[in-house]
């Protein structure tokens, strides 16, 4: 189910997002949808390298296999 929300942002920001949804063919709306999605996805998910540390830390997954 789709949500409207309302945002309150600066002109000069507004024009910034605009600017760059029209550079990629995109509608405001979906420019900042992508963005916030892209932004959520690189906080928090990890990446390869950061996967990689993780899965050789055998002292933290033990931990978290304690934990859980």
């Amino acid at each position: 189910m789709s949500r409207t929300v309302t945002l309150r942002i600066e002109d000069n920001l507004y024009e910034k997002l605009k600017d760059h949804a029209k550079s990629e063919n995109r509608n405001l709306s979906n420019f900042i949808e992508t963005a916030v999605i892209n932004y959520i996805e690189q906080i928090e998910l990890a990446d390869e390298h950061e996967m990689g540390d993780i899965l050789s830390n055998s002292d933290l997954l033990e931990r978290l296999n304690r934990g859980s």
